[in-house]
């Protein structure tokens, strides 16, 4: 019978990882994202420990979508009040919160529970090129 791997503290070393999400397919950029978020391109990988990395996602204002989904995707937010329904659609997302697009879609993908907001704080979402996070990933 083999012994399950549980990893310490002192060995999980989150690295910072830049990822620039210009010209590229939200789906397909996500899916990236959550897999370094979660850990799963470690060879140390264990379910149920936060083992990922810390990432930084540049230029989210100019990500892609295929079909009409530029119109047709919408997002909803209910204030929990009786007509609280607020719908948006994704091209007017990506004008106003461009990180609140790519967040979404990777909540999707990450466990709901409190290992994955633990986990969605490591995101990090800029719309432009810039992001003050330079001396973190300088460290490698």
């Amino acid at each position: 019978m083999y012994k399950s791997y549980y990893p310490k503290a002192a060995e999980i070393n989150p690295e910072w990882v830049v990822i620039d999400a210009a010209g590229q397919t939200l789906g397909r950029v996500t899916t990236q994202i959550a897999a370094l978020l979660l850990g799963k391109h470690k060879p140390t990988f264990t379910p149920g420990v936060p083992m990922g990395d810390y990432v930084v996602v540049v230029n989210a204002a100019h990500i892609t979508v295929t079909g009409n989904r530029m119109d047709t995707k919408m997002y909803h937010h209910h204030s929990g009040y009786p007509g609280g329904l607020k719908s948006i659609s994704l091209r007017d997302q990506l004008q106003q919160r461009p990180d609140r697009v790519i967040r979404a879609a990777v909540w999707g993908m990450i466990p709901h529970n409190r290992m994955g907001r633990q986990i969605l704080k490591r995101l990090k979402i800029y719309s432009g090129a810039e992001h003050p996070h330079e001396a973190q990933v300088a460290k490698k």
